[in-house]
Formats: C-alpha cells, structure tokens, sequence
C-alpha cells in the first residue's frame, strides 16, 4: 500500500497566503445563506460570480480556478441544513472527483459560514474523501504506476481535529478495500495468513493459528466441512490479540470476520455471474483485522481480539455435500441443506471458538446472504443482536459514522424454520426467503451464553459506483461503523471506551 498524504497543522483562515500554498481546496458553505458565506473569503466577487451562473440546489457542487500565482482549484460544496453524515461524505466524495486530483499535491480543507460543529464534521468528510480519493488499489497492468501524488492535506479551522483517529479509520477503510481487491491466487488462505501475521508484527499484536490439524482435534466440524473440497490444507482460524498496558485482567471485545477467500458455491455451484467476484467474500475478516489495527493505532483502552475465519470453498471430489450431518465444536449438530451457505458454517464454529474465552463482547462481520442485499440494496448493512438494549446505539453508530446499519428482527420463533428432524438444526431453509434473519438465528447458537454479540451482514461491502465519499466497486464498509461503535457510543452492559 502507498504512503497515505499526511494531515498537516491547521491554518487559522483561509487567507490568500494560504491559497498560495494550495493546488486545490475543498470549500463547504451553507447551502440557504452561501452568497453570504462566499462573501468572506478571498477573491469573493470571484465565487459570488461563479455561484450565480447556474441553479444551485442543496448538496451540489461547482468548481472554479482561482486567478492566483498558482491557480489554485476549488470545489465548493453547498451543505443542506441538518446534513447527515452521510451526506456530507458524499458531498465530500462528489467534490474530490471534480478536482483533478492526480495532479494536486497541497490540498485545503476550508469551510465559510458553518457552525462549529458542522465545521468540523465538513472538514472531517473532506479528509475522509481525500484519502479515499486518492487510494490506488492493487494494480497488475506491465508498467503501472500509482495515479496520485497528494501528499499533503491542510485543514484551515479553528476547531479541533483528531487527526490520530481520522487517519488510523481512513487506513483501515482503505486497508479493507486494498485486501478485499486482491485477487484470489494472490490472497489466497495462506497469503491472507502471512499479510495479517506482518500486520500483527508491525503493530505488536500477539497472533495464534488454528489450522485443520488442531480444528479437528477441536471438534470444528461445521468449518471443516467448508474447507473439505480445497486441495490445499492451508484453511484455519488465525487469533491477533491487541493488549493495552495494564489491562491484563480485563476481557476483550472480540472481532470475528468471514474470510472465504474464494467461493464456488461447493457441490451447490455458483452460476458464472455469481461466481466472478467472489474474492471479495473475506471482507468481514478484512473489517475485523483492519479495525483491530486502527484501534491498536490510537492506543484503544480495552484488549481487543480478532478472529479470523480463513478458507475456501472449492468443488472437489471430497466437497461436502447437501444432507450430511455435521458437529461444530460446541456440540451442535447440523443438517447441510445449501453448500453455498458456507459462511454461517465457518463463522459457527469461530464463534464458538472465541467464546470459549468468555470475551466481553463478540461483533461479527460477514458478506453472508443475497437476502440483506435484497432487503436494504447496498446502501445500508444489516445488524442482528442478542441484545435488544445495543439496537439504539448501534443504529446511532451507523449515522454517526455515515456507515449506516439498520437492525433487523431476532424473534425466537423464527427457530421454527430451523427445526431439523435428523439434527439440532438445519443449515438453512430450502426457499431462501429471509435468508438473513435464518443466517443471524443460526449464528446465534454458536455464541456462549449471556455474551452480548452483534452480526453485521455486510450487504454494503461492494456497491457499483462505490458508496458515499469511497469510489469505487469496494468501498471498505464497517470499520467507521466500528470506530463509531466502540469509541462514542456506551453500549449497554459493555460501557464506553474513554
């Protein structure tokens, strides 16, 4: 991954000085009083000018070059009245594209006419767009080079920024998108494994490899079933543990993620348009260790765990099959219905294996069912909890965070579906309908008691066109989210952070 551009000392205001030291700047003024706001800035005959030339609604934006010494670009951005979030990163997003960025090397970030909270949250989108802009993923074209050479960001404000945090979320949202576009023969299980173990070294966590020996002796049926039809034995569940000084007695949250590097649907196989991108279905790991790394970053307060559930789900004589019955590590036997509902098999006995360490919380992350996508599109991620008290606070996180979540239903007689006649339970239903509630109730087994947990089905990790302030296909959702989760909001039974 490329050096990021650094976040520089703010500047107090946006003075022509100032302007001479910028290629471009990001410029957000109050969408019902911007003829006022452009007014206070340099060369504002300039911008009332521009601003005028065409119908500006809120939430658009236009661009104009700046007759100073270095021509200097701006976007500017008209914010709505009581923005959300999410539309102040898309706004942000909307701007950055405008620019010519692959030629910007000083960037400002500058507002005019804003309260102080939403100067702040307009400067904190600008950066977030500008890092995410600026991001080259993997390239394997003969003679490519990286496109962008942004090498710094100015904020000009008064407000206070938390640079530490900003850049440790960027990272890891663009830590998500680099491995997720990997491709499957260069992130395969074992490259997963060596590229998370040079990030645990690099960031001092302490890491433990499960692989199918030890899951065996473990009793992990329900993963072992999965990763049966792989010719290579390089499936497992890789353990990084973060421990922050002094806190050896207290329980970690743990992270559990889904890392099918590459999903043929097994016996059940894909149809080809189904298939071709299924590289990407190890992004809920690459959530949980990218958070994991963020949070190590700022020094985060509690021990925090991530599991990752590394595999493959390959067509092969050996494959599993549908009808067999499997036991996962707690003792639950399970009646295989779909062999491409492979990830709640991987994630059953993760989940039971980070719960035997009775952590203080377990927050799953996975691409897992068609039916989140079909309930909220890609815009939004699904959440189920066992803990109808986190459903505010999560739903909080998600608007906070622009990373927006939206809590589906976890009633018990949903079990019913799930009642098998030869087994425990059964893998999935056979219709499919409510795929994702069906998936979270089957999860929920594998989870030690009285454990708060959180799933997030990531029906948001890839959206055509990308998402809010991230372009492009992979856009890296869920560690913002988390930030947001375990920073700022107090779940219930859990407490804060700080």
């Amino acid at each position: 991954m490329a050096v990021r551009p650094r976040l520089a000392t703010p500047r107090p205001r946006l003075t022509h000085a100032v302007l001479d030291d910028l290629d471009a700047a990001l410029v957000f003024v109050p969408a019902d009083r911007a003829r006022e706001a452009l007014g206070k800035l340099p060369f504002a005959s300039l911008l009332q000018r521009q601003f005028g030339r065409a119908e500006r609604v809120p939430g658009s934006h236009f661009s104009c070059s700046l007759p100073n010494k270095v021509q200097t670009s701006l976007a500017i951005g008209l914010v709505p009245d009581a923005a959300t979030v999410f539309a102040r990163l898309e706004l942000a997003g909307a701007m950055v594209r405008s620019l010519q960025l692959a030629e910007v090397r000083a960037l400002g970030l500058a507002t005019a006419g804003l309260a102080a909270a939403a100067e702040r949250r307009c400067i904190e989108a600008g950066a977030a767009a500008a890092w995410a802009g600026a991001f080259c993923l993997p390239q394997f074209k003969s003679g490519a080079t990286a496109k962008h050479r942004l090498a710094r960001l100015i904020p000009v404000t008064r407000q206070a920024i938390d640079a530490r945090r900003a850049a440790a979320v960027a990272e890891g949202t663009d830590l998500v998108r680099w491995l997720t576009a990997l491709p499957p023969d260069r992130l395969d299980p074992s490259g997963f494994r060596r590229a998370a173990q040079s990030l645990a070294r690099r960031h001092g966590l302490r890491t433990r490899f499960y692989g199918e020996t030890e899951l065996k002796r473990l009793g992990a049926g329900a993963f072992l079933a999965v990763t049966r039809g792989s010719s290579r034995r390089n499936a497992g569940i890789l353990r990084l543990s973060y421990q922050p000084p002094g806190k050896d007695k207290a329980r970690p949250i743990a992270l559990v993620g889904k890392g099918l590097c590459f999903d043929t649907g097994g016996t059940n196989l894909k149809p080809h348009k189904y298939m071709l991108d299924m590289h990407t279905d190890m992004s809920g790991s690459a959530v949980a260790l990218a958070t994991l790394v963020a949070l190590a970053a700022q020094r985060y307060p509690r021990p925090v765990e991530a599991w990752l559930a590394i595999a493959e789900n390959r067509i092969g004589p050996d494959a599993y099959q549908p009808q067999e019955v499997v036991t996962a590590m707690n003792g639950t036997t399970i009646q295989v219905i779909h062999t491409d509902a492979e990830g709640r098999m991987v994630l059953a006995d993760t989940l039971a294996l980070a719960s035997r360490g009775k952590p203080a919380a377990i927050l799953d992350f996975a691409t897992l069912t068609g039916g989140c996508v079909s309930a909220l599109t890609e815009r939004y991620s699904g959440a189920f909890t066992n803990r109808p008290d986190w459903r505010a606070p999560v739903e909080l996180a998600g608007q906070d965070s622009g990373e927006r979540v939206w809590c589906m239903p976890m009633d018990e007689d949903f079990d019913h579906e799930l009642e098998s006649k030869v087994a425990d339970v059964v893998q999935c239903t056979v219709d499919g309908s409510g795929d994702h509630i069906y998936a979270a109730r089957f999860l929920k087994r594998f989870v030690g008691k009285d454990i708060p947990w959180l799933h997030v089905d990531l029906s948001a990790a890839t959206r055509k066109g990308g998402l809010a302030h991230v372009p492009g296909d992979i856009t890296g959702f869920g560690v913002r989210f988390l930030a947001s989760l375990l920073l700022d909001q107090k779940l219930p039974g859990l407490g804060g952070s700080r």
